[in-house]
């Protein structure tokens, strides 16, 4: 017999945001009721149970913050994601002091938004896609530093003589539980894995920013890292 369909409530107040969320959380599959602000999310919340609450750090009559609080009061111990476009690490981790579970940056891939769903659920991730890719995708490098070949290497040289250190920066944030400090970090090296062209490594990143307490998604950054060190 399948396991019952998990049944997530979305509060959402931009309409394209909100259609695009829902059906990357739909393709989990799941069962996801959709709110616009506070007010709508606190009725679902009244009159219907949830397995996961993810919730807009911002919203027309409120924060998220203030919004797990009531809801919590109505539900307690149902488990909660922020998703906000703020990058800045502090309000990450204000949201996480607040009781959300994870804090998810936007705009977000859809795998990165499944894959901490599923790990807030305590689903099994799917397949590995880290494997699947190359260590240096030239041509994305090439087109992210318009042509200049050359800077591309000194570029990925960089990139290697740093990547040690980063690895055992962001493995020591989590194993200490610091996952802003992780994140941050993480973010660094997203955007240099975009100029040098590190599929395999970016991919990985954005894995483990989504899921930073999963140990699949610890051992694809692992070996992404190992990947690039062993590359000439």
């Amino acid at each position: 017999m399948n396991p019952p369909i998990p049944r997530i409530l979305l509060v959402e107040d931009d309409p394209p945001t909100g259609t695009f969320l829902a059906s990357a959380l739909e393709a989990i599959p799941a069962e996801v009721t959709l709110a616009r602000d506070g007010a709508a999310a606190r009725a679902c919340v009244r009159s219907a149970r949830f397995d996961l609450w993810l919730v807009d750090a911002n919203l027309p009559d409120g924060d998220g913050a203030t919004l797990l609080a009531e809801l919590h009061h109505d539900a307690p111990g149902v488990p909660a994601l922020a998703h906000t476009a703020d990058p800045d690490p502090a309000a990450h981790a204000a949201l996480r002091r607040a009781g959300f579970a994870a804090v998810l940056p936007k705009p977000l891939p859809v795998r990165a938004l499944q894959d901490a769903v599923r790990v807030a659920l305590d689903l099994p991730l799917p397949a590995d896609p880290v494997g699947g890719l190359p260590v240096w995708d030239d041509p994305a490098a090439a087109r992210a530093l318009h042509g200049r070949l050359a800077h591309v290497a000194t570029l990925r040289a960089l990139l290697r003589a740093e990547l040690g250190r980063q690895r055992d920066g962001i493995l020591a944030a989590l194993d200490r539980r610091d996952t802003a400090a992780a994140r941050a970090e993480l973010h660094r090296l997203k955007a240099s894995c975009g100029f040098v062209g590190a599929a395999q490594l970016a991919a990985a990143v954005q894995r483990l920013d989504a899921a930073p307490e999963c140990p699949a998604a610890r051992a694809d950054f692992e070996a992404a890292v190992a990947g690039v060190l062993a590359s000439a």
